[in-house]
C-alpha cells in the first residue's frame, strides 16, 4: 500500500473511533469515487435532499450524481430564479430527510469545525434535517481544536473568498484579516463536539485531498 494512503487509513480509524464517542458515525473511503458511491447508497429513493456549498462535494462528483437522480426531491438553490426563491430553498433545507455538506476541519479527536457566512449550512448541521452526511478529504484533519480553527480561518476561508470574488483582506494577502466588512464570509464559527441524536451526523472521510 502507498505509505500516505496507509497513513490516511490509520488516521481515519482513530477519528472514526472518536466520532463514535461523540454520537456521530464515521466511515472511510480510499477514493473520491468510493465516497460518491457511499453517499448515493445512503440516500433513499423517495426522500428529500438539500446541501450546503461545498467544493468537496463538487470534486467528488456527488453534486452531479445527486442532480441526476429522478427518484428524490432535490432542493437546489442553483435552480432558483430570484433571491427570494434562494431564501425559500435555504429554509426548505431545514426539513429535508438528508442534508449534504463538507466540513472545514475535523480534529483527530472527532470534533467538526466550520465557518459560515450566511449561517444556513451550519444551522442545518446543528438542527433540522433528519440526517446530515459530511464528506471530507483527509487534508482537512487537524491535530486539535485550536489547529482546526487556524486551518478554517487561514486555509479554508481565503481560497473560498477568492473563488467567490469577495473583496476581503484574506483574498488579497492569503491570510485571515479578522475582518467585519460586508464581504466577510466568516460570520459564524461552529464547533460540533457531539450529536444530540445518535448517528444523525455521518462523516465520510476520504483518502484524498479535496476542497479547501
Amino acid at each position: 500500500m502507498n505509505p500516505k494512503k496507509e497513513y490516511y487509513e490509520k488516521q481515519a480509524a482513530t477519528i472514526i473511533k472518536n466520532l463514535a464517542k461523540r454520537r456521530m458515525e464515521g466511515f472511510y473511503c480510499a477514493t473520491a469515487e468510493e465516497a460518491k458511491e457511499k453517499v448515493m447508497s445512503m440516500i433513499e429513493a423517495g426522500t428529500s435532499v438539500s446541501f450546503g456549498g461545498s467544493m468537496t462535494l463538487e470534486e467528488c462528483g456527488v453534486m452531479e450524481a445527486v442532480r441526476s437522480r429522478s427518484d428524490i426531491t432535490l432542493y437546489d438553490r442553483a435552480a432558483a430564479k430570484s433571491p427570494e426563491e434562494v431564501g425559500r430553498i435555504y429554509r426548505q433545507a431545514f426539513s429535508v430527510d438528508t442534508y449534504l455538506m463538507s466540513t472545514n476541519a475535523i480534529t483527530l479527536d472527532g470534533e467538526l469545525i466550520n465557518i459560515d457566512g450566511r449561517g444556513n449550512r451550519v444551522a442545518a448541521l446543528i438542527f433540522g434535517p433528519e440526517k446530515v452526511i459530511i464528506v471530507a478529504g483527509m487534508n482537512k484533519v487537524a491535530n486539535s481544536e485550536a489547529d482546526g480553527l487556524l486551518r478554517v480561518r487561514n486555509m479554508a476561508a481565503p481560497p473560498n473568498c477568492v473563488r467567490l470574488n469577495k473583496k476581503t483582506p484574506c483574498s488579497v494577502t492569503g491570510r485571515c484579516g479578522d475582518c467585519y466588512g460586508d464581504e466577510s464570509i466568516c460570520s459564524q464559527i461552529v464547533v460540533t463536539r457531539r450529536s444530540s441524536d445518535l448517528n444523525r451526523i455521518k462523516v465520510i472521510l476520504v483518502g484524498e485531498e479535496l476542497g479547501y
